[in-house]
């Protein structure tokens, strides 16, 4: 048979799936009058589970699989369907409702902000990015920057979450984990360029010991690596504190990896200019706060899903996104410390928060979700 008749064959039975699709979601729409009416909830995992037992019984055992992955998929659509022909309001929608009334319509110029570091850090210089006269406070640690927001000790934090050449920044989702207190209001992204300095006089060739930050040392592997191994490479908590380390110690043959701004901040000298491994080098970051406040022109959401370890149970959240048509911009997972085999699974939805889809979202993730966390709606500075 030719390949144009198993098409026309293909389509005769496509017609028969579309006309069969729309009398299901017909009864769909009855079943969920039904439930209104008794006061059932939309999700009936006991009967979906017989249902996929009956159908993978049915099918030929080398489709069973397929065919349970289909019908996965279908019952998704039909509580999508069901959820919006019969919506119920969640609490986190009047919650989000209320914030997006009561948040400014402008994002404030001015705050106390939490940042990781010294002066000179990339996260102050995200920080005045994102504000414009912002009073900066810093802190050893990523955890202290989390405790000062939860405990009200600053309105604001400054937080790096990923860098495109060296990943995510794994500490930075354990904490988000430990600490629920938090929302993020808004995030930008930097370019980062990597300079290699040392005290005036310095050359490169004197240089027996570097200091920087890991996730610097990451990004600048390559050029370190022609160095040699004789140059030892230390790590520390900030390239900042890197710099004012180099500036501060009686040795001349030190340098640190660092941002243009520390050069004359701590009187320094250059050695070498964009030592980073890729020129299309940038760190995001985000700005935490202990309210919700949504901003106009909120694009993206951000949400922490704990997921059992089983068959299907990241396929069953990823199937609502799809279903709804978000456009799933970032998916990151991390081991639960205290449980085992349960993981954390971190999105970045891309969607408006005055979009019926959003609105769709945040009424199912109670039902679809046994353990989220709403982390917050915002917009990116570039």
């Amino acid at each position: 048979m030719s390949l144009e008749k198993l098409r026309e064959e293909i389509d005769t039975i496509d017609d028969t799936l579309a006309q069969a699709f729309a009398q299901r979601m017909a009864v769909v729409a009855r079943v969920s009058e039904e439930k209104r009416a008794k006061g059932l909830p939309t999700l009936d995992p006991a009967r979906e589970r017989e249902k996929l037992a009956e159908i993978a019984e049915k099918l030929p055992p080398e489709l069973a699989q397929y065919g349970c992955a289909l019908w996965s998929m279908l019952f998704e659509i039909s509580r999508g369907y069901q959820n919006a022909a019969n919506p119920q309001p969640s609490d986190l929608r009047k919650e989000i409702q209320a914030a997006m009334e009561n948040t400014p319509k402008l994002f404030p110029p001015s705050a106390t902000v939490a940042c990781q570091g010294v002066e000179g850090a990339y996260s102050q210089l995200a920080c005045e990015k994102l504000f414009k006269h912002p009073q900066v406070m810093y802190f050893g640690s990523f955890e202290s920057v989390f405790t000062a927001i939860e405990n009200g000790f600053c309105e604001y934090g400054v937080l790096p979450l990923e860098n495109s050449t060296a990943g995510s920044v794994k500490q930075i989702y354990d904490l988000m984990l430990h600490h629920s207190g938090f929302k993020i209001v808004r995030s930008t992204r930097m370019k980062i360029d990597h300079n290699l300095v040392a005290k005036k006089g310095t050359k490169l060739e004197d240089v027996k010991e570097i200091f920087s930050h890991p996730q610097a040392i990451s990004q600048c592997a390559a050029y370190l690596e022609k160095l040699g191994k004789e140059v030892k490479v230390t790590p520390c908590e900030n390239t900042a504190a890197a710099a004012a380390a180099v500036a501060q110690t009686d040795r001349t043959d030190v340098a640190a990896i660092c941002s243009h701004n520390c050069i004359a901040l701590y009187g320094l000298e250059r050695l070498a200019a964009d030592i980073q491994d890729r020129s299309n080098n940038y760190t995001r970051f985000i700005c935490i706060s202990k309210k919700l406040e949504i901003y106009p022109g909120a694009d993206k959401t951000s949400l922490m899903v704990v997921l059992p370890h089983r068959p299907g149970s990241l396929y069953q959240i990823l199937a609502r996104f799809y279903s709804l048509g978000l456009n799933l911009i970032k998916l990151e997972s991390r081991p639960l410390p205290d449980r085992e085999f349960e993981f954390m699974f971190y999105f970045d939805l891309e969607t408006s928060v005055y979009s019926e889809e959003f609105i769709r979202l945040v009424d199912d993730l109670s039902a679809v979700c046994e353990e989220f966390q709403y982390l917050g709606s915002y917009s990116e500075v570039i």
